[in-house]
């Protein structure tokens, strides 16, 4: 798994294995359901297992894995009935929200989230899909936060990690990650030229989106199917058929 290979670096050993450990999680190569000891996944990254352990505690905490009693951590499993409510409940929150704070924030909050959403942008064109989901979450937490209720934003946050799902590797070989991306930017064209209705539809567009993308995200690209299936192998399964 290339996600799990030898760390080294000068950053602090607990944080590089939790950033490899996400990326893991991301590219599917940790699988939902599948458990892990620390002192083995330390074993792939040529580190002690204290550190690990810790950035095992750090994803629990973020609800991507679960400790399993003498065992290690579970890789926690998200339903497609999970995922719709998921995505109910966010859609219920931000599109309104972002309505409002079209009417009431400044051009130049609105504009400080041109960067990010730049950046979201540069990491879909650069396949860095751990830099896509930072800057992701930067912007539409950034943009919930001019609304001036940190509640609410806590609340999206929380969602935003119970509902990633794995395979986002299959999204952006299918060219769709890149779409998704510059609807970032849409967005906030809309919200600079203050039109909330435009933007409200455009954040539940997005939201739909997103959801529609991610519930395909686990299936392989059609060319590796084809090969998987010259050789033999039994082809993907649907997240429908799982």
């Amino acid at each position: 798994m290339k996600h799990l290979g030898p760390i080294t670096g000068q950053e602090r050993l607990r944080d590089r294995a939790a950033h490899a450990l996400r990326a893991a999680l991301i590219a599917g190569e940790l699988r939902p359901g599948t458990v892990h000891s620390a002192p083995a996944l330390a074993a792939g990254f040529g580190i002690s297992a204290t550190p690990v352990r810790e950035a095992m505690l750090d994803l629990t905490r973020e609800g991507l894995v679960e400790p399993v009693r003498n065992k290690g951590f579970r890789v926690t499993e998200v339903s497609e009935r999970d995922l719709d409510q998921f995505a109910e409940i966010r859609a219920l929150i931000e599109v309104p929200t972002v309505g409002r704070v079209v009417r009431m924030a400044s051009r130049g909050q609105l504009a400080a989230l041109r960067p990010p959403a730049e950046e979201i942008v540069s990491a879909a064109r650069a396949h860095d899909l751990i830099g896509y989901l930072e800057w992701d979450r930067r912007f539409h937490l950034g943009l919930l936060a001019l609304s001036g209720n940190a509640r609410l934003v806590e609340t999206v946050g929380d969602l935003r990690k119970r509902s990633r799902l794995y395979g986002l590797t299959g999204l952006d070989e299918r060219g769709e990650l890149l779409p998704s991306a510059q609807e970032h930017l849409e967005l906030l064209d809309l919200a600079l030229a203050g039109d909330a209705t435009g933007a409200q539809a455009c954040m539940a567009r997005h939201l739909g989106h997103v959801r529609s993308l991610w519930a395909r995200s686990g299936e392989e690209p059609a060319a590796r199917r084809s090969a998987r299936g010259r050789r033999g192998a039994a082809p993907a399964r649907t997240a429908s058929e799982r």
